[in-house]
Formats: C-alpha cells, structure tokens, sequence
C-alpha cells in the first residue's frame, strides 16, 4: 500500500517545533499560565512568516487545519496578538540561538561562501498605486546575506537601510558568522568568499574574489591588483558564475517569506531579516535532511 503524502506545512511546522523545543525554555516562568509553551508560539510564528501572513490570518488558518496543531501540540489556537507578542519578545541572539542549532542538524561546511545585499519594501501598496501616485522609494530596509556554494544555507545576515552606504563595511560582519562553517586547514581558513563589486572596500582581502571598482583610472594598489587578477581567472574558469547562487537562495527567500518587512520599529526590523533567514533554512532543511534525524535531537 503506497504510504500517504504528508502536506509540506506539515513537515515544516515539525520541523520548526522540534527546532525550538532544543532551544528555547518550555516556558518564560514558573507562574506562566502554560496554556501554550514558548516552543509552540515561536513555531507558528516562524510558520506565519513562512506563509507569508498577518497574525490574524494565521490565527484562522490554524483553526482550520488540525494536522498542523496536532503536530505543534496545540489544544487550543493561540489569539492573534498572543502570536503578535510573541515576536516582538524575540531577541537577536535567541534566534543566532535557533540558526546555529539548524545548521548544527545539517553539518554545514563550506569551500566557498557568497555575500549579497537585498532590499526590502516597507510598505504593502501595490506596484500600480505607487507608480500613480509618483512617489519615488528613497528610504528602505536592506538586508545582507552570506550564503554557502555548496549546500545553499543563509549562514549569516545584518542588517542595514537603504539606499546609500557602502555594502563592503558590512563584509567583516558576515565573514565572522559564516567562519565556524568554513573549511579549515592548519587552523586557518581555507574557504573563499565571492561577492560583487559593491563589496569592494578596506575590509576586502586580497585572496577574496570581489572584482575592485576601477572607473576612469586603473587598479594600482598591490592588493586590488591581486583581487583583480584573481577575479579574471576566476572568470575564466567559471568558478565566479557560482556568486549567483545567493541570487537564487534571495529569490526564494522573497518569494517564500515575502518582499516586505511588516514592522515600524528599527529593532524589530531587525528581528524580520533573521528570521526571513531562519525561516528560508527551515524551508531548505527538509531537501537535505530526514525528518526522523531532526525528531531524534
């Protein structure tokens, strides 16, 4: 008998359950009412970020579909604004917490690594009002991302706004969070960062292979005169043509989790660009990885 489909929302509510069950406390104290444990709330939420909806659709999706509250263990659906406190009481390293505990499932280690900025809209109104109403975007979220060449997780983000500013004043940030997943040999890093021209700055080094500016004069200084040869080759070789896998793990992070960062306040803002990472890792985890490996942690 041919065993029956499991809905992918179902596996991805498992996944994110049992994620912050090995993560998070069952509850925040002692005299907590318990009708619901941490673990429960941050994986809906972490579900509503991956459908892409508002807590109150959320909250009525759950109503209706009773495979996913019997896999979070829910008697009860929690009340939009329970989902909605939720959020706002997640703290940055709760969910490095939560990030580094999903690639510790998987393994990752990484030959080469990619980093890439993204803009995010700060408002829903659709292409056509904005184009009617002739106002121009000059102010939005930006969020960077460093991807793995190999396996395709987010291994590190930060965030930033937009336009402006030069993107390689974010690079030493993103190199430290991928660094535990790089390969290492004689204790130093033998991995490669690729990026685009944007990224050229002062924390650039010479074995990286991030193409320099040269406009109008030519690459003099010894180092970026290295990048540069190292980039042509690079090019020749087609190895450079992996750098638009981190276009590809962005596009699906978009297209999964939406183009619009919800929140006003600057720190939660934040919070919206890693979990967008964290909810794009729970959604490739399941490509690579047997769901009865992750209810085994």
């Amino acid at each position: 008998m041919k065993k029956p489909r499991e809905s992918h929302y179902v596996r991805y509510a498992r996944l994110a359950y049992r994620l912050t069950q090995s993560v998070v406390p069952r509850y925040r104290h002692r005299n907590s009412p318990k009708t619901y444990s941490q673990p429960q709330l941050i994986a809906c939420v972490l579900l509503g970020f991956y459908l892409d909806m508002s807590y109150r659709d959320l909250e009525e999706w759950l109503l209706a579909t009773d495979k996913v509250c019997a896999v979070l263990e829910l008697t009860a659906v929690p009340d939009y604004s329970t989902l909605c406190r939720t959020f706002h009481r997640l703290r940055l390293p709760l969910l490095r917490a939560l990030h580094q505990q999903l690639l510790g499932w998987v393994g990752v280690t990484e030959s080469a690594i990619v980093a890439d900025a993204t803009g995010f809209s700060g408002s829903r109104a659709s292409q056509h009002y904005v184009s009617r109403t002739g106002r121009k975007m000059s102010d939005y979220v930006k969020g960077y991302y460093i991807v793995g060449i190999d396996q395709q997780y987010i291994l590190g983000w930060h965030y930033a706004r937009g336009p402006g500013g030069n993107d390689g004043q974010y690079l030493n940030c993103l190199r430290r969070q991928a660094h535990p997943f790089g390969i290492m040999q004689q204790r130093r890093h033998s991995w490669i960062l690729l990026a685009d021209k944007g990224f050229d700055g002062i924390q650039a080094r010479a074995d990286d292979l991030i193409p320099p500016r040269q406009g109008q004069h030519p690459v003099v200084r010894p180092d970026r005169r290295e990048r540069l040869d190292l980039t042509a080759q690079a090019r020749l070789d087609g190895f450079f043509g992996q750098r638009w896998k981190v276009e590809t793990v962005i596009s699906v992070m978009k297209r999964k989790s939406g183009d619009v960062i919800r929140s006003i306040q600057l720190l939660r803002q934040r919070r919206e660009v890693a979990v967008k990472a964290l909810t794009y890792n729970l959604h490739r985890l399941p490509c690579l990885l047997p769901i009865d490996f992750a209810t085994e942690q």
